[in-house]
């Protein structure tokens, strides 16, 4: 556990409150530059996105919806990581990319999940291809829906899928 001066000295550093330095601490971060690398990595110090499985698939099928002028429709979760996961991948998309839309089910109608009403959303306005963010790993029987109505998943989800799950995380 850090001394109060510690966890003073960072917050004096980096100009942060105490709280926050000591989260800081937990991390490993004691001083201005290990903060300046967490908060600001250069490209060299991320992870490979390539290490998650069938990353080639999904950028491929991505890139093929693209070339193909397909609507793309991004569905994330109504949580915090779901609904800033899909602030952050449709405004990047976004800024070169026109045809696509987002999706957030609603909490009380739907539920937690893929839902069989965001599926049907989608066919009724024409997406070929749904990127499932925060969601998606334990919705084997709505991808096997959006296949049979001609949609397309790339699910990125941090969740596991459980041991009944039939699913297979992959694009």
């Amino acid at each position: 556990m850090p001394s109060p001066q510690e966890l003073e000295g960072l917050s004096n550093s980096i100009n942060i409150n105490p709280h926050l330095s000591a989260v800081l601490w937990q991390r490993d971060i004691r001083d201005f530059d290990s903060a300046r690398t967490f908060f600001r990595p250069t490209y060299d110090q991320l992870h490979d996105p390539f290490l998650l499985k069938d990353m080639d698939r999904a950028v491929q099928r991505l890139k093929e919806a693209i070339d193909q002028n397909e609507k793309i429709l991004i569905y994330g979760d109504y949580d915090v990581d779901g609904t800033t996961s899909v602030a952050l991948v449709y405004s990047y998309l976004k800024t070169f990319y026109s045809d696509c839309s987002y999706y957030i089910p609603d909490r009380y109608a739907e539920g937690y999940g893929v839902s069989e009403a965001g599926i049907l959303w989608a066919e009724e306005n024409k997406f070929s291809l749904i990127i499932a963010l925060d969601l998606g790993i334990k919705a084997s029987d709505m991808v096997t829906l959006a296949k049979r109505k001609g949609i397309d998943f790339i699910i990125c989800d941090h969740h596991l899928p459980g041991g009944d799950s039939k699913c297979r995380c992959r694009a």
